[in-house]
């Protein structure tokens, strides 16, 4: 991540307790649910992992050739399971989003290793590329935020949820994960 270091570190909490939540929804829930959960806690903790500050450490060229496999696996995943239902299609948008991150990075796309927008380096994103996920995961954000709103979800009156099944927070992870991957793309 790049840019100033607390914002970084915050975003590395943020992207690794969404992770751990998903993590825990993957004990509920259909099986359907669950490999979604599992999908989500795989990109909270790459998040979480792309994330930490460059100051602190400076990824070398092979992690970021690592990312790009995970996420290209993981897209390549979600497509297979986009046959079954539609939200699998966001998990490929994103996996691909971290894989174009992870490329950029890259000292071989003109970025600096881990170094991209500091004084002196350029950045190694392609601007059009850029700006389309930026403004996919803020039409995201917002319809995710959305339904977030009081009475845009109803739930079933008197019915005791456990914390792995509380709908209102798988939400709550998945648009924590969208303002992240907005954070993330604007530093490419």
């Amino acid at each position: 991540m790049h840019g100033p270091v607390l914002p970084g570190w915050l975003l590395v909490a943020l992207c690794a307790a969404t992770g751990s939540y998903c993590l825990l929804r993957m004990r509920s829930g259909s099986p359907r649910a669950r490999r979604a959960a599992g999908g989500e806690a795989v990109m909270g903790f790459g998040m979480a992992a792309m994330a930490v500050p460059a100051a602190f450490l400076a990824p070398p060229p092979w992690m970021l050739t690592g990312y790009a496999v995970v996420f290209g696996g993981a897209a390549l995943r979600a497509l297979w399971l986009a046959r079954g239902g539609a939200h699998h299609l966001h998990h490929v948008v994103g996996s691909l989003a971290m894989v174009y991150m992870a490329l950029a990075m890259s000292p071989q796309a003109g970025g600096a290793g881990g170094h991209i927008g500091h004084e002196g380096h350029t950045a190694g994103g392609v601007p059009l590329l850029t700006g389309v996920l930026l403004v996919y995961f803020a039409g995201y954000v917002l319809s995710t935020g959305a339904r977030l709103l009081p009475g845009a979800a109803a739930g079933a009156p008197g019915a005791t949820l456990t914390w792995g099944a509380r709908p209102e927070l798988a939400l709550a992870c998945r648009l924590s994960m969208g303002i992240a991957m907005l954070a993330m793309l604007v530093t490419v």
